[in-house]
């Protein structure tokens, strides 16, 4: 069962081959299995979920089951779940309890979903490597000396090692596709206010967006069709129809005009990477697709354009927990001051305090002009970039990463040369725009992620263009070895 895709999974319960209760319970037996070997699950809920399978099944008998009714999934933690521990991976927040459900759960639990459980992630989603994480780092299925990727480590880990046939992941700057490339995974990053921010804790909030991980692109498309759609709750989410992403997949790709940008081929990209991503190109070629070469040209700017951008507002994000409204509270503090150093100097990691002080720092008098505004103007001149290429093509494609997965503490202590490991994924956010990672191959033993990016609300022409190329290969039916 646990090789099946959504797609066939909802068939066969559909079929009667299994019930809902007995496909949880498989699941929730491999992850009681192989989980302490990769820390990809924060918490387990067990007992709900077979509950939610029970509820599922007797939905199934009334005849009211739709294509998610049944099927299991992981929640990344970092949406609010009622009653459930979300913890964003922080001391800060480890015993909150959310008194309610956001607004992507909600609309998995109205499909009929099941819940097995909420994955690790890097602190408050700060990170590229799942290290960050309160509850020790996860593990890459492919290498378990190496990382998943992050924030969404967890739930890629886990899909990779057919823990949980999906998971839900957010994207700030790379935060689903980049440990999708590292994991052999499909994820996509829907445009900005496709999907409900509602109940996801806020790391940037003009760069935050949730978007569903799978297998295959037939499953994301599955999965996004459950999650878009309006929120008057959520100011930024843009009130327009969610269309039929699984109308669309299999349409012709004849004619198909795919845009290179050269900044992606350059310097900084591991040359077996490079030689996967132009693989995978040739078999585009093969499918009837036109390449041409089209430029980024501020794409250097995109790094040190995010680490002003996002700090600054997690900044203001995360000014909320002080040990007196939320998180975390020192042990017997002298004063309110001593409250709040304490409280938030023991609750928090360090790579979410670095990013909290040059945040700080970039908002304060005098440095807001220089720093934060000429971030926000440079910001409009990428989307530009990506706008002048887009005209000149329907999709664009490079490499997810520059390199396969790293080992575990590789860069821990070199935060430029992580925060480097995005350099592809991050313009994107800035932008607004969707983009996905598809597998394409390997490299030294580890799976390499081709990306895709789309104008905006393009996500049905994204999972058309994977799913084509995913009917032609398999590299995304493989499965690491030691959890086959």
């Amino acid at each position: 069962m646990h090789n099946k895709t959504i797609a066939e999974l909802s068939a066969a319960l559909a079929a009667g081959e299994f019930t809902s209760v007995e496909l949880t319970q498989h699941f929730l037996d491999r992850i009681a299995k192989y989980d302490g070997e990769l820390n990809s699950f924060i918490t387990v809920t067990a007992e709900q979920a077979l509950a939610q399978a029970a509820a599922a099944d007797a939905r199934r008998a009334r005849g009211e089951a739709g294509p998610l009714t049944g099927i299991p999934l992981a929640q990344k933690d970092i949406f609010c779940t009622d009653g459930v521990r979300t913890s964003c991976a922080s001391k800060m927040l480890d015993p909150f309890i959310a008194p309610y459900d956001a607004t992507v759960i909600a609309k998995f639990q109205e499909a009929g979903a099941v819940m097995l459980g909420k994955t690790n992630m890097d602190e408050f989603a700060m990170g590229s490597s799942n290290e960050t994480s309160f509850y020790g780092p996860v593990k890459n299925p492919w290498d378990t000396n190496a990382v998943p990727g992050g924030s969404s480590g967890g739930s890629a880990a886990a899909i990779a090692a057919r823990l949980a046939p999906a998971a839900t992941g957010t994207d700030t700057g790379g935060s689903i596709r980049q440990p999708a490339a590292l994991c052999g995974i499909t994820g996509i990053k829907p445009t900005y206010g496709r999907v409900s921010r509602y109940g996801m804790i806020a790391f940037a909030s003009s760069l935050d967006q949730a978007g569903p991980m799978a297998r295959t692109a037939e499953d994301c498309a599955l999965l996004l069709g459950a999650m878009a759609g309006f929120d008057t709750r959520d100011s930024t989410c843009v009130d327009m129809p969610v269309p039929d992403y699984s109308a669309e997949l299999n349409n012709d790709l004849s004619g198909l005009k795919i845009g290179l940008p050269k900044e992606y081929f350059g310097e900084g990209l591991d040359p077996a990477v490079k030689a996967v991503i132009m693989a995978a190109v040739e078999q585009y070629k093969a499918l009837g697709a036109e390449v041409v070469e089209v430029s980024l040209p501020n794409t250097h700017l995109a790094v040190p354009t995010y680490y002003v951008v996002a700090p600054a507002e997690c900044s203001s994000n995360l000014s909320r927990m002080d040990g007196v409204r939320f998180g975390y509270r020192c042990e017997n503090p002298k004063d309110l001051e001593d409250l709040y150093k304490r409280s938030r100097g023991e609750g928090f990691g360090d790579e979410v305090k670095r990013r909290i002080m040059v945040g700080t720092y970039a908002l304060s008098a005098g440095y807001y002009d220089a720093y934060y505004l000429k971030a926000q103007q440079l910001r409009h001149l990428i989307a530009d970039d990506f706008k002048a290429a887009l005209e000149q093509c329907d999709v664009i494609m490079g490499p997810t990463s520059p390199t396969t997965a790293f080992n575990i503490g590789e860069k821990k202590d070199d935060p430029v040369a992580m925060y480097l490991a995005d350099i592809y994924t991050i313009a994107v956010n800035l932008a607004g725009l969707p983009g996905m990672s598809v597998p394409a191959g390997f490299a030294d033993g580890k799976p390499v992620g081709l990306q895709i990016i789309g104008n905006y609300f393009a996500e049905a022409r994204l999972l058309n263009v994977a799913h084509k190329y995913q009917q032609v290969t398999d590299w995304h039916a493989r499965a690491p070895e030691a959890f086959a």
